[in-house]
Protein backbone atom coordinates (compact mmCIF):
# COMPACT_ATOMS: atom_id res chain seq x y z
CA UNK A 1 0.00 0.00 0.00
CA UNK A 2 1.60 2.97 -0.94
CA UNK A 3 1.92 5.94 1.45
CA UNK A 4 1.99 9.79 2.20
CA UNK A 5 2.14 11.61 5.28
CA UNK A 6 -1.35 12.00 5.82
CA UNK A 7 -0.71 9.63 8.73
CA UNK A 8 2.04 11.44 9.96
CA UNK A 9 4.38 8.42 9.78
CA UNK A 10 6.44 10.60 6.90
CA UNK A 11 4.53 7.81 5.27
CA UNK A 12 0.73 7.81 5.44
CA UNK A 13 -2.38 6.30 3.24
CA UNK A 14 -2.61 7.55 -0.41
CA UNK A 15 -6.07 6.56 -1.95
CA UNK A 16 -3.64 5.46 -4.93
CA UNK A 17 -3.06 1.81 -4.08
CA UNK A 18 -7.69 1.70 -4.05
CA UNK A 19 -8.12 3.80 -6.90
CA UNK A 20 -8.45 1.09 -9.27
CA UNK A 21 -10.73 -1.17 -7.18
CA UNK A 22 -12.36 1.96 -6.68
CA UNK A 23 -12.98 3.31 -10.10
CA UNK A 24 -14.28 -0.48 -10.94
CA UNK A 25 -16.88 -0.12 -8.16
CA UNK A 26 -17.90 3.32 -8.75
CA UNK A 27 -17.77 3.75 -12.86
CA UNK A 28 -17.55 6.46 -14.65
CA UNK A 29 -21.19 6.66 -14.55
CA UNK A 30 -20.51 7.01 -10.57
CA UNK A 31 -18.63 11.02 -11.32
CA UNK A 32 -20.12 13.12 -8.94
CA UNK A 33 -22.73 15.27 -10.26
CA UNK A 34 -21.70 18.13 -7.68
CA UNK A 35 -24.94 20.05 -8.02
CA UNK A 36 -24.52 23.43 -6.85
CA UNK A 37 -20.50 23.43 -6.69
CA UNK A 38 -19.94 25.61 -9.47
CA UNK A 39 -16.82 27.54 -8.61
CA UNK A 40 -17.91 30.86 -10.99
CA UNK A 41 -15.26 32.06 -13.24
CA UNK A 42 -12.59 29.61 -14.71
CA UNK A 43 -9.32 29.14 -14.54
CA UNK A 44 -7.84 32.85 -15.33
CA UNK A 45 -11.12 34.96 -15.39
CA UNK A 46 -10.49 36.97 -12.13
CA UNK A 47 -8.01 40.29 -12.18
CA UNK A 48 -5.22 38.66 -9.70
CA UNK A 49 -2.62 41.51 -8.05
CA UNK A 50 1.23 42.01 -7.85
CA UNK A 51 2.52 41.40 -11.13
CA UNK A 52 -0.46 40.33 -13.07
CA UNK A 53 0.05 36.67 -13.17
CA UNK A 54 -2.98 35.28 -11.28
CA UNK A 55 -5.23 35.92 -14.14
CA UNK A 56 -4.08 37.30 -17.39
CA UNK A 57 -3.76 33.76 -19.45
CA UNK A 58 -0.59 33.67 -21.84
CA UNK A 59 0.88 30.29 -22.30
CA UNK A 60 3.92 28.16 -21.17
CA UNK A 61 5.09 24.97 -19.94
CA UNK A 62 4.30 23.87 -16.61
CA UNK A 63 5.69 20.90 -15.09
CA UNK A 64 3.81 19.66 -11.90
CA UNK A 65 5.59 17.05 -9.82
CA UNK A 66 3.41 14.24 -8.82
CA UNK A 67 2.43 11.01 -7.56
CA UNK A 68 2.31 7.55 -9.97
CA UNK A 69 -1.37 7.86 -9.51
CA UNK A 70 -1.69 10.92 -11.05
CA UNK A 71 1.50 10.41 -13.23
CA UNK A 72 0.32 7.35 -14.51
CA UNK A 73 -2.82 9.00 -15.60
CA UNK A 74 -0.88 12.03 -17.18
CA UNK A 75 -3.43 12.23 -20.69
CA UNK A 76 -6.24 11.50 -18.41
CA UNK A 77 -5.17 14.53 -15.82
CA UNK A 78 -4.34 16.68 -18.50
CA UNK A 79 -7.27 16.82 -20.21
CA UNK A 80 -9.33 16.97 -17.17
CA UNK A 81 -7.53 20.47 -17.02
CA UNK A 82 -8.22 21.77 -20.32
CA UNK A 83 -11.49 20.71 -19.30
CA UNK A 84 -11.67 22.86 -16.67
CA UNK A 85 -11.05 26.05 -18.62
CA UNK A 86 -7.10 25.73 -19.24
CA UNK A 87 -5.83 27.59 -21.83
CA UNK A 88 -4.35 24.75 -24.34
CA UNK A 89 -1.41 26.98 -24.49
CA UNK A 90 -0.13 25.84 -21.62
CA UNK A 91 1.61 22.74 -21.84
CA UNK A 92 1.46 20.80 -18.90
CA UNK A 93 3.77 18.18 -18.31
CA UNK A 94 3.93 15.94 -14.88
CA UNK A 95 7.32 14.71 -13.35
CA UNK A 96 6.77 11.52 -11.03
CA UNK A 97 8.13 12.10 -6.78
CA UNK A 98 7.95 9.71 -4.42
CA UNK A 99 5.51 8.06 -2.57
CA UNK A 100 6.99 8.35 0.80
CA UNK A 101 6.63 11.73 2.36
CA UNK A 102 9.90 12.38 3.29
CA UNK A 103 11.36 11.74 0.42
CA UNK A 104 9.57 14.31 -1.41
CA UNK A 105 10.63 16.93 1.14
CA UNK A 106 14.01 16.53 1.03
CA UNK A 107 14.36 16.48 -3.10
CA UNK A 108 12.26 19.89 -2.84
CA UNK A 109 14.55 21.38 -0.45
CA UNK A 110 17.69 20.41 -2.79
CA UNK A 111 16.10 21.56 -6.09
CA UNK A 112 14.84 24.74 -4.29
CA UNK A 113 18.07 25.02 -2.49
CA UNK A 114 19.76 24.72 -6.02
CA UNK A 115 17.48 27.00 -7.92
CA UNK A 116 16.61 25.00 -9.98
CA UNK A 117 13.74 26.29 -12.29
CA UNK A 118 11.47 23.15 -12.84
CA UNK A 119 9.24 21.35 -11.52
CA UNK A 120 6.74 24.23 -11.53
CA UNK A 121 4.34 23.04 -9.71
CA UNK A 122 5.08 21.28 -6.37
CA UNK A 123 2.43 19.02 -4.45
CA UNK A 124 3.51 19.47 -1.11
CA UNK A 125 2.35 17.64 2.44
CA UNK A 126 0.39 19.80 4.73
CA UNK A 127 2.65 18.79 7.38
CA UNK A 128 5.92 20.42 6.48
CA UNK A 129 4.73 23.14 3.86
CA UNK A 130 5.35 25.75 6.44
CA UNK A 131 8.77 25.62 6.19
CA UNK A 132 9.02 25.97 2.98
CA UNK A 133 7.23 29.23 3.35
CA UNK A 134 8.99 30.54 5.98
CA UNK A 135 12.58 30.24 4.17
CA UNK A 136 10.90 32.00 1.51
CA UNK A 137 10.99 29.48 -0.95
CA UNK A 138 7.72 29.56 -2.18
CA UNK A 139 5.19 32.29 -4.27
CA UNK A 140 2.77 33.93 -2.90
CA UNK A 141 -0.34 32.88 -4.15
CA UNK A 142 -2.80 34.86 -2.40
CA UNK A 143 -1.32 38.13 -4.44
CA UNK A 144 -1.31 35.99 -7.98
CA UNK A 145 -4.66 33.69 -7.68
CA UNK A 146 -8.26 35.51 -9.22
CA UNK A 147 -10.44 37.04 -6.75
CA UNK A 148 -12.86 34.44 -7.49
CA UNK A 149 -10.52 31.63 -6.59
CA UNK A 150 -9.87 33.46 -3.67
CA UNK A 151 -13.61 33.87 -2.64
CA UNK A 152 -13.76 30.32 -3.34
CA UNK A 153 -11.13 29.21 -1.10
CA UNK A 154 -12.24 31.83 1.74
CA UNK A 155 -15.42 30.31 1.53
CA UNK A 156 -16.18 27.18 0.91
CA UNK A 157 -12.48 25.56 2.14
CA UNK A 158 -12.06 23.61 5.56
CA UNK A 159 -10.09 25.88 7.86
CA UNK A 160 -7.22 23.75 8.87
CA UNK A 161 -5.98 22.54 5.26
CA UNK A 162 -5.99 26.29 4.25
CA UNK A 163 -4.18 27.40 7.85
CA UNK A 164 -1.31 25.34 7.10
CA UNK A 165 -0.38 26.85 3.56
CA UNK A 166 -0.06 29.91 4.84
CA UNK A 167 2.60 32.45 6.44
CA UNK A 168 2.65 31.65 10.41
CA UNK A 169 1.65 35.32 11.42
CA UNK A 170 -1.97 34.46 10.13
CA UNK A 171 -2.16 30.93 9.85
CA UNK A 172 -4.66 31.18 12.76
CA UNK A 173 -8.27 32.25 13.21
CA UNK A 174 -11.48 31.16 11.47
CA UNK A 175 -14.83 31.84 11.44
CA UNK A 176 -15.52 28.71 13.60
CA UNK A 177 -17.84 26.97 11.08
CA UNK A 178 -15.21 24.92 8.99
CA UNK A 179 -14.90 27.66 6.45
CA UNK A 180 -11.29 29.56 5.94
CA UNK A 181 -10.47 32.50 7.10
CA UNK A 182 -7.02 34.16 8.68
CA UNK A 183 -6.17 35.96 12.02
CA UNK A 184 -7.02 39.08 9.57
CA UNK A 185 -10.23 38.22 8.44
CA UNK A 186 -8.75 37.25 4.61
CA UNK A 187 -6.27 35.20 3.11
CA UNK A 188 -5.58 37.76 0.55
CA UNK A 189 -1.39 38.38 0.19
CA UNK A 190 -1.12 35.13 2.56
CA UNK A 191 -1.58 32.23 0.87
CA UNK A 192 1.42 29.94 -0.41
CA UNK A 193 -0.43 26.66 -1.35
CA UNK A 194 -4.21 25.43 -2.55
CA UNK A 195 -5.18 22.06 -1.03
CA UNK A 196 -5.15 19.16 -3.56
CA UNK A 197 -6.16 16.45 -1.21
CA UNK A 198 -7.15 16.37 2.32
CA UNK A 199 -7.18 13.47 4.65
CA UNK A 200 -9.13 13.55 7.73
CA UNK A 201 -9.57 10.06 10.39
CA UNK A 202 -12.54 8.29 11.37
CA UNK A 203 -13.54 5.70 13.60
CA UNK A 204 -14.43 2.82 11.10
CA UNK A 205 -16.67 0.22 12.36
CA UNK A 206 -18.46 -3.18 11.63
CA UNK A 207 -22.35 -1.75 11.78
CA UNK A 208 -23.35 -5.33 11.28
CA UNK A 209 -21.61 -6.06 15.16
CA UNK A 210 -22.93 -3.34 16.56
CA UNK A 211 -26.08 -3.69 15.50
CA UNK A 212 -26.31 -7.60 16.80
CA UNK A 213 -24.89 -6.17 20.01
CA UNK A 214 -27.99 -3.89 20.66
CA UNK A 215 -27.02 -0.63 19.22
CA UNK A 216 -28.75 1.35 16.36
CA UNK A 217 -26.09 4.16 15.18
CA UNK A 218 -28.48 5.63 12.85
CA UNK A 219 -30.90 6.04 15.35
CA UNK A 220 -28.27 7.69 17.19
CA UNK A 221 -27.19 9.62 14.76
CA UNK A 222 -23.38 8.03 14.87
CA UNK A 223 -22.53 9.19 11.71
CA UNK A 224 -22.74 12.98 12.69
CA UNK A 225 -22.88 13.10 16.60
CA UNK A 226 -19.51 12.49 18.32
CA UNK A 227 -19.78 10.13 21.34
CA UNK A 228 -17.47 10.27 24.27
CA UNK A 229 -14.65 8.28 24.85
CA UNK A 230 -15.99 6.69 27.82
CA UNK A 231 -19.40 5.50 25.67
CA UNK A 232 -17.08 4.47 22.91
CA UNK A 233 -15.12 2.38 25.35
CA UNK A 234 -18.54 1.10 26.39
CA UNK A 235 -19.88 -0.17 23.01
CA UNK A 236 -16.74 -1.28 21.79
CA UNK A 237 -16.01 -3.80 24.89
CA UNK A 238 -19.94 -4.90 24.63
CA UNK A 239 -19.98 -5.64 21.32
CA UNK A 240 -16.32 -7.19 20.80
CA UNK A 241 -17.83 -9.52 23.70
CA UNK A 242 -20.83 -10.64 21.74
CA UNK A 243 -18.79 -11.11 18.29
CA UNK A 244 -16.36 -13.68 16.70
CA UNK A 245 -13.42 -11.50 15.83
CA UNK A 246 -10.24 -10.94 17.51
CA UNK A 247 -9.51 -7.34 18.17
CA UNK A 248 -11.59 -4.38 19.54
CA UNK A 249 -10.47 -1.16 18.78
CA UNK A 250 -7.32 -0.83 16.28
CA UNK A 251 -5.05 2.05 15.80
CA UNK A 252 -1.82 3.29 15.42
CA UNK A 253 0.96 3.60 18.38
CA UNK A 254 4.30 2.61 17.85
CA UNK A 255 7.47 5.30 18.07
CA UNK A 256 7.04 7.03 15.02
CA UNK A 257 5.92 10.61 13.82
CA UNK A 258 1.90 9.57 13.07
CA UNK A 259 2.00 9.47 17.31
CA UNK A 260 3.03 12.61 17.78
CA UNK A 261 1.33 14.50 15.07
CA UNK A 262 -1.43 12.21 15.04
CA UNK A 263 -2.78 9.83 16.91
CA UNK A 264 -1.89 11.13 19.97
CA UNK A 265 -3.09 14.62 19.08
CA UNK A 266 -6.24 13.62 18.72
CA UNK A 267 -6.33 11.78 21.96
CA UNK A 268 -4.82 14.62 23.99
CA UNK A 269 -6.98 17.65 21.71
CA UNK A 270 -10.30 15.57 22.37
CA UNK A 271 -9.33 15.38 26.71
CA UNK A 272 -8.61 19.50 26.25
CA UNK A 273 -5.10 19.39 26.22
CA UNK A 274 -2.66 20.38 23.79
CA UNK A 275 1.45 20.70 22.68
CA UNK A 276 1.87 24.59 22.98
CA UNK A 277 -1.16 26.20 24.44
CA UNK A 278 -4.04 25.88 21.71
CA UNK A 279 -4.65 26.21 17.81
CA UNK A 280 -3.54 30.08 17.64
CA UNK A 281 0.35 28.69 18.48
CA UNK A 282 0.38 25.62 16.38
CA UNK A 283 2.72 27.00 13.81
CA UNK A 284 4.59 29.58 16.35
CA UNK A 285 5.98 31.81 17.27
CA UNK A 286 8.92 29.46 18.35
CA UNK A 287 10.57 30.06 21.99
CA UNK A 288 7.54 32.47 22.96
CA UNK A 289 4.85 30.01 23.12
CA UNK A 290 4.49 28.40 26.33
CA UNK A 291 5.23 24.39 26.11
CA UNK A 292 1.91 22.80 27.91
CA UNK A 293 2.41 19.45 27.60
CA UNK A 294 2.58 18.78 31.53
CA UNK A 295 -0.38 19.18 32.13
CA UNK A 296 -3.72 17.48 33.48
CA UNK A 297 -5.85 17.16 30.32
CA UNK A 298 -2.38 15.64 28.92
CA UNK A 299 -2.02 13.28 31.84
CA UNK A 300 -5.54 12.27 31.85
CA UNK A 301 -5.59 11.37 27.78
CA UNK A 302 -2.76 9.25 28.79
CA UNK A 303 -4.28 7.65 31.55
CA UNK A 304 -6.87 6.76 29.27
CA UNK A 305 -5.47 5.41 26.56
CA UNK A 306 -3.23 2.98 28.85
CA UNK A 307 -6.71 1.79 29.53
CA UNK A 308 -7.96 1.19 26.85
CA UNK A 309 -4.87 -1.10 26.40
CA UNK A 310 -4.02 -2.77 29.34
CA UNK A 311 -7.36 -2.48 31.29
CA UNK A 312 -8.06 -1.65 34.88
CA UNK A 313 -5.23 -3.26 36.41
CA UNK A 314 -3.11 -0.98 35.12
CA UNK A 315 -2.06 2.10 38.07
CA UNK A 316 -3.61 4.83 36.27
CA UNK A 317 -6.86 3.26 34.97
CA UNK A 318 -9.59 5.63 34.80
CA UNK A 319 -12.76 4.16 36.11
CA UNK A 320 -15.41 3.66 33.90
CA UNK A 321 -13.27 3.08 30.78
CA UNK A 322 -13.10 -0.44 28.94
CA UNK A 323 -10.03 -2.36 28.20
CA UNK A 324 -10.70 -2.55 24.32
CA UNK A 325 -7.31 -2.12 22.29
CA UNK A 326 -4.49 -5.30 21.92
CA UNK A 327 -1.53 -4.65 23.13
CA UNK A 328 -0.32 -4.65 19.35
CA UNK A 329 -1.20 -1.32 18.81
CA UNK A 330 1.77 0.00 20.35
CA UNK A 331 4.31 -1.81 17.94
CA UNK A 332 1.49 -0.65 14.67
CA UNK A 333 1.60 1.75 12.28
CA UNK A 334 -0.97 2.06 9.76
CA UNK A 335 -0.65 -0.97 7.58
CA UNK A 336 -0.89 -3.96 10.81
CA UNK A 337 -3.76 -1.64 12.22
CA UNK A 338 -5.82 -1.57 8.96
CA UNK A 339 -5.26 -5.32 8.07
CA UNK A 340 -7.53 -6.89 10.60
CA UNK A 341 -10.29 -4.74 10.15
CA UNK A 342 -10.10 -5.08 5.99
CA UNK A 343 -10.02 -8.93 7.27
CA UNK A 344 -13.62 -8.78 9.02
CA UNK A 345 -11.58 -9.89 12.35
CA UNK A 346 -11.71 -6.45 14.38
CA UNK A 347 -14.69 -4.07 15.90
CA UNK A 348 -13.62 -0.71 14.46
CA UNK A 349 -10.28 1.13 13.64
CA UNK A 350 -9.06 4.78 13.74
CA UNK A 351 -7.83 5.29 10.24
CA UNK A 352 -7.33 7.60 7.64
CA UNK A 353 -10.09 7.94 4.67
CA UNK A 354 -7.79 5.21 2.54
CA UNK A 355 -9.48 3.08 4.71
CA UNK A 356 -13.08 3.12 3.95
CA UNK A 357 -11.76 2.64 0.10
CA UNK A 358 -9.80 -0.44 1.45
CA UNK A 359 -13.23 -1.75 3.84
CA UNK A 360 -15.66 -1.42 1.62
CA UNK A 361 -13.51 -2.99 -1.19
CA UNK A 362 -12.22 -5.76 0.85
CA UNK A 363 -15.99 -6.85 2.49
CA UNK A 364 -17.34 -6.81 -0.77
CA UNK A 365 -15.06 -9.29 -2.31
CA UNK A 366 -14.84 -11.61 1.36
CA UNK A 367 -18.41 -12.91 0.50
CA UNK A 368 -19.18 -12.67 3.94
CA UNK A 369 -19.91 -8.78 4.30
CA UNK A 370 -20.98 -6.45 1.76
CA UNK A 371 -19.86 -2.43 2.18
CA UNK A 372 -22.91 -1.82 4.08
CA UNK A 373 -21.15 -3.61 6.99
CA UNK A 374 -19.23 -0.45 7.12
CA UNK A 375 -20.07 2.69 9.58
CA UNK A 376 -18.16 5.54 10.26
CA UNK A 377 -18.53 7.63 13.16
CA UNK A 378 -16.22 10.90 14.23
CA UNK A 379 -13.44 10.94 16.72
CA UNK A 380 -14.87 10.72 19.92
CA UNK A 381 -14.09 13.12 22.82
CA UNK A 382 -13.69 13.35 26.97
CA UNK A 383 -14.33 17.10 27.16
CA UNK A 384 -16.18 19.46 25.34
CA UNK A 385 -14.62 22.62 23.83
CA UNK A 386 -16.50 25.01 26.44
CA UNK A 387 -14.61 22.85 28.92
CA UNK A 388 -11.42 23.20 27.94
CA UNK A 389 -8.93 26.22 28.74
CA UNK A 390 -7.99 26.40 25.40
CA UNK A 391 -9.95 28.05 22.02
CA UNK A 392 -10.67 25.43 19.88
CA UNK A 393 -9.24 22.66 21.73
CA UNK A 394 -11.35 19.64 23.20
CA UNK A 395 -14.60 17.32 21.24
CA UNK A 396 -13.84 15.82 18.20
CA UNK A 397 -10.98 16.08 16.64
CA UNK A 398 -9.37 14.41 13.76
CA UNK A 399 -5.65 14.71 12.42
CA UNK A 400 -4.85 16.86 9.46
CA UNK A 401 -3.50 15.07 6.60
CA UNK A 402 -3.23 15.76 3.02
CA UNK A 403 -1.32 17.79 0.19
CA UNK A 404 -0.96 21.49 -1.17
CA UNK A 405 -0.59 22.72 -4.86
CA UNK A 406 2.54 25.44 -4.71
CA UNK A 407 4.68 27.49 -7.22
CA UNK A 408 8.24 27.08 -7.09
CA UNK A 409 9.58 30.85 -7.01
CA UNK A 410 12.41 30.14 -9.52
CA UNK A 411 9.97 29.35 -11.99
CA UNK A 412 10.01 30.72 -15.42
CA UNK A 413 6.00 30.49 -15.94
CA UNK A 414 4.63 31.20 -12.59
CA UNK A 415 1.99 32.88 -14.22
CA UNK A 416 0.22 29.87 -16.31
CA UNK A 417 1.55 27.61 -13.42
CA UNK A 418 -0.80 29.79 -11.34
CA UNK A 419 -3.77 29.24 -14.25
CA UNK A 420 -3.35 25.30 -13.51
CA UNK A 421 -3.60 25.74 -10.04
CA UNK A 422 -6.67 27.64 -10.76
CA UNK A 423 -8.14 25.04 -13.25
CA UNK A 424 -7.70 22.46 -10.41
CA UNK A 425 -10.16 24.39 -8.39
CA UNK A 426 -12.85 24.08 -10.87
CA UNK A 427 -16.15 21.82 -10.94
CA UNK A 428 -14.92 19.93 -13.35
CA UNK A 429 -11.57 18.89 -12.55
CA UNK A 430 -12.89 18.71 -8.61
CA UNK A 431 -15.40 15.98 -10.26
CA UNK A 432 -12.48 14.02 -11.96
CA UNK A 433 -10.31 14.07 -9.33
CA UNK A 434 -12.86 12.79 -6.76
CA UNK A 435 -14.05 9.76 -8.53
CA UNK A 436 -10.96 9.16 -10.97
CA UNK A 437 -8.19 9.99 -8.99
CA UNK A 438 -9.48 8.78 -5.44
CA UNK A 439 -8.64 12.03 -3.74
CA UNK A 440 -10.85 13.99 -1.25
CA UNK A 441 -10.44 18.13 -1.70
CA UNK A 442 -10.19 20.69 0.31
CA UNK A 443 -13.76 21.72 -0.62
CA UNK A 444 -16.04 20.93 2.00
CA UNK A 445 -19.25 21.27 -0.48
CA UNK A 446 -17.61 18.23 -1.49
CA UNK A 447 -18.65 16.32 1.85
CA UNK A 448 -22.24 17.03 0.79
CA UNK A 449 -24.66 14.37 0.01
CA UNK A 450 -27.05 16.87 -1.23
CA UNK A 451 -24.07 17.96 -4.05
CA UNK A 452 -22.40 14.32 -4.34
CA UNK A 453 -25.02 12.20 -4.16
CA UNK A 454 -25.19 8.79 -2.93
CA UNK A 455 -21.28 7.59 -4.34
CA UNK A 456 -20.10 4.68 -3.41
CA UNK A 457 -17.86 4.19 -1.29
CA UNK A 458 -18.29 7.38 -0.25
CA UNK A 459 -22.18 8.08 -0.40
CA UNK A 460 -22.75 6.92 3.36
CA UNK A 461 -19.66 8.21 4.92
CA UNK A 462 -19.42 12.39 3.22
CA UNK A 463 -21.20 13.35 6.32
CA UNK A 464 -18.53 11.97 8.74
CA UNK A 465 -16.18 13.33 6.84
CA UNK A 466 -17.45 16.75 6.83
CA UNK A 467 -17.51 16.34 10.74
CA UNK A 468 -14.02 15.55 10.53
CA UNK A 469 -12.81 18.08 8.50
CA UNK A 470 -14.15 20.93 10.72
CA UNK A 471 -12.99 20.11 13.20
CA UNK A 472 -9.35 18.66 11.90
CA UNK A 473 -6.09 19.91 13.99
CA UNK A 474 -2.99 20.18 12.58
CA UNK A 475 0.23 19.29 13.83
CA UNK A 476 2.27 22.28 15.56
CA UNK A 477 3.94 22.83 12.22
CA UNK A 478 7.49 25.00 12.84
CA UNK A 479 11.13 24.72 11.46
CA UNK A 480 11.93 22.82 14.61
CA UNK A 481 9.16 20.36 14.61
CA UNK A 482 10.59 17.18 13.39
CA UNK A 483 12.87 17.61 16.30
CA UNK A 484 10.00 18.11 18.94
CA UNK A 485 8.23 15.16 17.05
CA UNK A 486 10.55 12.38 17.80
CA UNK A 487 10.49 13.54 20.94
CA UNK A 488 7.07 13.26 21.44
CA UNK A 489 6.65 9.97 20.00
CA UNK A 490 9.47 8.57 21.75
CA UNK A 491 8.07 9.78 25.39
CA UNK A 492 3.97 8.77 24.26
CA UNK A 493 5.12 5.68 23.56
CA UNK A 494 7.20 4.98 26.49
CA UNK A 495 4.00 5.74 28.67
CA UNK A 496 1.65 3.57 26.85
CA UNK A 497 3.80 0.60 27.30
CA UNK A 498 3.59 1.15 31.23
CA UNK A 499 7.69 2.35 31.22
CA UNK A 500 6.77 5.78 32.30
CA UNK A 501 4.00 7.54 34.53
CA UNK A 502 2.32 10.30 32.27
CA UNK A 503 3.52 13.05 34.65
CA UNK A 504 7.11 12.01 35.01
CA UNK A 505 7.26 11.31 31.34
CA UNK A 506 5.28 14.78 30.57
CA UNK A 507 7.51 16.84 32.67
CA UNK A 508 10.86 15.16 31.37
CA UNK A 509 9.09 15.97 27.89
CA UNK A 510 8.18 19.34 28.83
CA UNK A 511 11.83 20.44 29.27
CA UNK A 512 13.06 18.94 26.38
CA UNK A 513 10.50 20.49 24.08
CA UNK A 514 11.40 23.76 25.92
CA UNK A 515 14.77 23.81 25.08
CA UNK A 516 13.89 23.06 21.55
CA UNK A 517 11.95 26.53 21.42
CA UNK A 518 14.88 27.92 22.52
CA UNK A 519 17.57 26.69 20.60
CA UNK A 520 16.18 28.54 17.88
Amino acid sequence: MSQDSSSGAERGPDPSSSRRRFVKAVGVAGAVGLAGCQDGAGPGAGTGTGDGTGGGGGGGAVEMAMPSNVTDRAEDTRQALYDAGLSEDVEVTFLSTSEISGDVEAQYRSWLNAGRETPDVFRMDSGWTIPFIVRDQLVNLGDRLSDEALTTIEENYFDAPVQSAQAPATAVGGGGDGTATGADGGIGGNLYGVPWQVGFPTIQYRSDLVTDAGFDPEGESWATEPMTWQRFSEVIAETHGNADVEYGFNWQGTDYVGLSCCTFNEFMTTWGGAYFGGRDTLFGPVGERPVTVNEEPVHQALAMVRTLVHGSDDEFALDGYQQISPNAVLEWTEGPSLEPFTNGNAVALRYWPSGIFEAATAFEESGDLSPDDLGTMPIPYAVTEEESEYDGIGGTASALGGWHLTVNPNSNTVDAAVQVIEATMQQSFREFQFSELGYLTGDRRLFDPENVGDVDPWGPHLETLRVAGENAIPRPVTVVWPDESSQIASRVNAVLAQQQAPEEAMSALAGSLEEIEQSV
